[in-house]
């Protein structure tokens, strides 16, 4: 039986994407963007409390779902499939939706005049740090795909493997304390190919633990009976992260931070599993609709936020109406591409969108 839950869940997390990167225009930690404007600590802060979770839970839910596919395919047929859902999409991404993006900054950063196509020069030859955000080369938010695609392959012979084998992994003695610690396994994974603050370990380890863990329905059910346990857990962590970065106890090392925010971040994915899994298990013309848009959306949403964002910020200086129109005239232009992409069988092959019954 499809858990539909999980379609749910992800397209949740996607939508979260229009005021991430939003927010992301004004944070207070430092980091620039594709266009910058004033710090505004509350929109900082809601930042901090959601980002440690909601990319962990798409590679978390990409692991559950590989672990389907592979009941129902051949590895060779897999691999077809992750070749057209997410390295075509990838491509097509880089080439034709990021270049809007570095656009927008080189003209917003660096008072570029140049015609759109002429920046594409400096898109694949000006030096970078691979953000792209004051122009240059940079995969974007479209590194998702890319690390999604690449886990899925390293991770096939595995997933093979135990699909073929006998004997499955037993988890119906789990407990509470036990689902708990396994946070330690993607903080350890860190350490392993970190690139400016992404690492592949890290959610190689979301990912398996999504497709060997959290896909055993021992574990969901464990989750679903301490669903409040666990969102009263990930509750508490979130506070002390969001009190780490207010400085309430000190200068902190690094460390301890990660610590912290690890076990927040999948506290809160165990919590998000468990409450899904009791109250979102159902679908109908509305949920259908987001769950077959999600991958889309994600795809186009962030050309659309800074591209608008930078007209926005000509036709007023007030920070609260700059961040309405931004989410909501990017929302409206990214669904409207959607619609507009999903008609035509060329442009549902470039972005991996599914076919129309």
């Amino acid at each position: 039986m499809r858990r539909c839950f999980l379609d749910h869940l992800r397209w949740m997390a996607v939508l979260l994407l229009f005021p991430y990167h939003t927010f992301m225009i004004y944070n207070s930690f430092g980091e620039n963007f594709y266009i910058k404007g004033a710090n505004v600590s509350l929109t900082t802060g809601i930042m901090i409390a959601i980002g440690p979770w909601f990319m962990p839970l798409l590679f978390v839910i990409a692991g559950m779902s590989s672990a389907f596919a592979l009941q129902k395919r051949t590895a060779m047929q897999y691999i077809k499939e992750r070749i057209s859902k997410l390295l075509i999409p990838l491509l097509s991404g880089v080439l034709l939706l990021i270049p809007v993006q570095t656009f927008f900054a080189e003209r917003f950063h660096n008072g570029y005049t140049g015609g759109y196509f002429q920046q594409y020069i400096l898109f694949f030859t000006k030096p970078t740090d691979l953000s792209g955000y004051t122009g240059g080369f940079t995969p974007g938010h479209l590194w998702f795909i890319f690390y999604l695609f690449v886990i899925s392959l390293v991770a096939l012979p595995m997933m093979s493997a135990y699909q073929r084998a006998n004997r499955k992994l037993s988890f119906q003695k789990v407990n509470l304390p036990l689902l708990l610690l396994l946070f330690l396994l993607p903080l350890f994974g860190t350490f392993i190919v970190n690139i400016k603050g992404k690492s592949l370990g890290e959610y190689f380890v979301y990912f398996l633990l999504g497709c060997f863990f959290l896909f055993d329905e021992n574990v969901l059910e464990k989750v679903d009976k301490h669903r409040f346990l666990l969102l009263i857990l990930s509750a508490l962590s979130m506070t002390v992260v969001l009190l780490c970065w207010c400085g309430v106890f000190g200068d902190i090392p690094d460390i301890v931070y990660d610590i912290f925010s690890h076990f927040y971040a999948w506290a809160a994915i165990l919590s998000l599993m468990g409450m899904g899994r009791h109250c979102l298990n159902f679908k109908n013309k509305v949920t259908d609709y987001f769950s077959t848009s999600s991958f889309s959306v994600y795809i186009f949403h962030q050309s659309w936020i800074v591209a608008v964002a930078y007209c926005i910020f000509m036709l007023t200086d007030n920070i609260l109406m700059q961040i309405i129109l931004i989410m909501t005239v990017s929302i409206l232009a990214t669904f409207a591409t959607y619609e507009l992409c999903k008609r035509t069988r060329i442009t549902r092959f470039l972005f991996g969108i599914k076919s129309p019954n």
